[in-house]
């Protein structure tokens, strides 16, 4: 994960606080969760698989394709979201050869052993590599289908500053012409889009407009949106809608979101504490049954992360997203179903 900087537009905090709308009840629903690797004190990949087992965690995303992880996951039936990563992007784009040695490699030893259910083609791809993911994709799609595979999605995870508008939700655009290309490759092949939607950074960035509270999922605060006539109760659905907003606008207004990255650090700067991200890790567990205000129903959803990763680099939030310390025990009670 590259965190950087993940703003909603500098509108969207001037309604954050309006208060007019009773809240929306949730429900709870089991969702994933982001096993990242970058710890020097983690447990074994078999042991990971077993914890998430034995907490009811029925999502994975790897960054990689790790093969001792990949191994453990067999016959798990645990949903895997699967990264190329993004060292293997040019290769990936520039040969369909290669894509298919890399299905060879990387998918077909361990499938439907391993429930791979998308490949992520590039996380949080940024500058001139962006014109790489709509061809990587294609070339992943092809290898995917020869192989046998057509039933493994590829799509490209993306920060959420690839919306320009983010209020209200409603006045959603991409900010990149790119994006709409690869929204309408997505509705041409049933694959979602994957979205990194972080209320954190909204939040830390500008705390004197946006409540913590509407962060992270507690009552009190609601916000209407005049240009779709829904009511918000919380930060994470807006972000959301406003993706769903630039889909319309981009003529794929049928592609589906996943949340691939969502999460809160319980230490290493403002805002991250433990009871702020038990409030909003549990608070998104509980939400995510019901959707949100523009696409009511179950959205899939992947915290980040699993384990606080001490080999992270970046501001120091980065190593404390956790929801487990390398030795397993929990950074704070969380429950799951």
């Amino acid at each position: 994960m590259v965190k950087q900087q993940q703003v909603a537009s500098s509108m969207l905090a001037a309604a954050l606080l309006v208060a007019t709308f009773a809240s929306i009840p949730t429900s709870v629903h089991s969702i994933g969760v982001c096993y990242g690797m970058l710890g020097n004190n983690l447990p074994s990949s078999s042991d990971v698989v077993q914890l998430y087992r034995s907490k009811g965690i029925n999502g994975m995303r790897i960054y990689s394709p790790n093969a001792n992880a990949l191994n453990a996951l067999r016959n798990s039936g645990i949903v895997l979201m699967l990264d190329t990563g993004n060292d293997e992007f040019s290769r990936l784009a520039g040969s369909a050869s290669y894509a298919a040695s890399w299905v060879q490699s990387n998918v077909k030893p361990y499938y439907p052993a391993v429930n791979i259910k998308y490949i992520a083609v590039g996380n949080e791809v940024q500058g001139s590599a962006t014109q790489s993911i709509l061809p990587a994709m294609r070339n992943l799609d092809g290898a995917l289908s020869r192989a046998g595979l057509s039933g493994i999605k590829c799509s490209t995870s993306v920060r959420f500053d690839v919306i320009a508008n983010s209020y209200p939700p409603s006045a959603g655009s991409f900010a990149q012409g790119y994006m709409a290309d690869v929204a309408r490759y997505l509705a041409g092949t049933g694959a979602p889009l994957l979205a990194n939607v972080y209320p954190y950074f909204a939040y830390r960035d500008n705390p004197r407009d946006i409540s913590l509270g509407y962060a992270t999922f507690q009552p009190g605060t609601t916000v209407r949106d005049n240009g779709n006539g829904l009511t918000y109760t919380n930060l994470f659905d807006a972000m959301v809608d406003a993706i769903v907003a630039a889909l319309e606008k981009a003529g794929a207004g049928g592609v589906r979101i996943v949340v691939s990255e969502s999460g809160w650090p319980s230490a290493g700067g403002f805002g991250a504490s433990v009871d702020n991200a038990r409030n909003y890790n549990q608070g998104l567990i509980d939400h995510v049954g019901r959707g949100t205000p523009k696409r009511p129903g179950t959205l899939e959803t992947f915290i980040f992360a699993m384990f606080n990763e001490n080999q992270k680099d970046g501001d120091p939030t980065e190593k404390n997203f956790g929801l487990f310390y390398g030795n397993k025990q929990p950074v704070y009670p969380i429950r799951f179903n």
